[in-house]
């Protein structure tokens, strides 16, 4: 019991004197050793190293989980941490996209998978799930290859590094607390004995910074090798997230040709009815008009008007605009104008005209366009 107290005391009195220190040398009233320039450009490299690097991580955080609620996520965390423990494999999350895939399957099951909502619903719902495959595939492979290792490093090397760092500023204070012991026992000419045991007392403090600035240099000059390893790690995480987009992008091309050839006979037919009694003239994409690659005119009405003569027909004095391809589109004969995606071409309509069709220029060539294959520009 009484050990325990006076090694209470005992570490009251070394606190004390460390904070009187600390205190005395913010008010410019004691002296403070300096670390040597490259111990002092360690600690400001393994600073900037350590901020940097968590902003890294939370920024991925966000990207590979947007919105997360902190509920979630500490869940998620304790769930990953007792099937660590446990060593057991974590269960597979479902995906926003497989969620929604299924959720468009399981609706086309009430609509009627035969009608063409129901037939269109169940083959975006079967992407939307490939989707959400390589996006489960993406986020496991970036955390493996991306964020433990940043996590590792801020939650194991850095908190040793700043244990060391706080012991090797205590090391410091108890120094500059010797000095200034020793500084004013020579002042007051105090007796030899005193004397000696200050000197006594500096060399003990002295050993025991020198020894504790070599372990926080050590560990401060092993971030070159956190920064070797988190490149690698860099380099893996742009490969998955590469190889995640490609994917997705070829997903998306295969549906689009699916919808395309499946669709192309049962859109048109519905989209005619739709302008002629709400007066739609255009949309996004192919699917949400009369136009589909192949031949658009195929919907046109019973009471469709005798073809336009294009070489007689002239642009309006007002009404032009301009409008931005969304896709290619080989015209079917020469009344129609071929478009290639991403280009830029004027567009106005002529009384009489089919609403799914638009008059368009470029340069000197002129034709028939399908409005399906165009955004308007404002």
């Amino acid at each position: 019991m009484d050990f325990n107290v006076k090694k209470l005391a005992s570490d009251a009195g070394v606190f004390f004197t460390r904070a009187v220190q600390f205190t005395e040398e913010k008010l410019g009233q004691a002296e403070k050793t300096e670390l040597d320039a490259h111990l002092e450009n360690l600690i400001a490299r393994g600073d900037c190293t350590k901020n940097w690097t968590e902003k890294i991580f939370r920024q991925t955080e966000v990207l590979l989980q947007p919105n997360p609620s902190k509920i979630d996520s500490i869940c998620a965390r304790i769930e990953e941490f007792f099937y660590e423990k446990l060593d057991r494999k974590i269960p597979t999350r479902t995906t926003n996209g497989e969620l929604l895939g299924q959720y468009m399957q399981d609706a086309a099951k009430d609509f009627g998978p035969g009608t063409p909502y129901g037939s269109t619903l169940i083959t975006v719902g079967e992407y939307q799930k490939k989707l959400g495959g390589a996006e489960r595939e993406f986020l496991q492979a970036s955390a493996v290859s991306f964020l433990t290792p940043l996590r590792n490093f801020l939650e194991g090397d850095w908190r040793t590094i700043s244990k060391e760092r706080r012991l090797l500023e205590n090391r410091r204070l108890d120094l500059d607390v010797c000095k200034a012991r020793l500084k004013k026992a020579k002042l007051a000419e105090a007796k030899a004995a005193v004397s000696h045991f200050a000197e006594q007392e500096l060399r003990v403090a002295q050993t025991e910074f020198d020894r504790q600035a070599e372990v926080t240099r050590l560990l401060l000059e092993g971030i070159s090798s956190t920064h070797v390893n988190h490149l690698r790690c860099l380099h893996e995480f742009v490969e998955a997230q590469a190889a995640y987009y490609a994917q997705c992008h070829k997903h998306m091309q295969e549906l689009q040709k699916e919808l395309s050839s499946a669709n192309g006979d049962a859109f048109p037919n519905a989209f005619a009815v739709n302008a002629s009694t709400s007066g739609i003239s255009a949309g996004p994409s192919p699917l949400s008009g009369g136009s589909i690659p192949g031949h658009p005119a195929a919907s046109s009405s019973p009471l469709e008007p005798a073809p336009l003569k294009i070489e007689e027909v002239k642009p309006p004095a007002t009404g032009t605009r301009k409008a931005k391809v969304l896709y290619d589109y080989d015209a079917a004969d020469t009344s129609e104008l071929s478009l290639l995606a991403d280009e830029l071409i004027t567009v106005y309509t002529v009384p009489g005209m089919d609403p799914d069709w638009l008059i368009g220029e470029r340069g000197n060539q002129k034709g028939k366009v399908p409005v399906t294959y165009l955004e308007l520009l404002s």
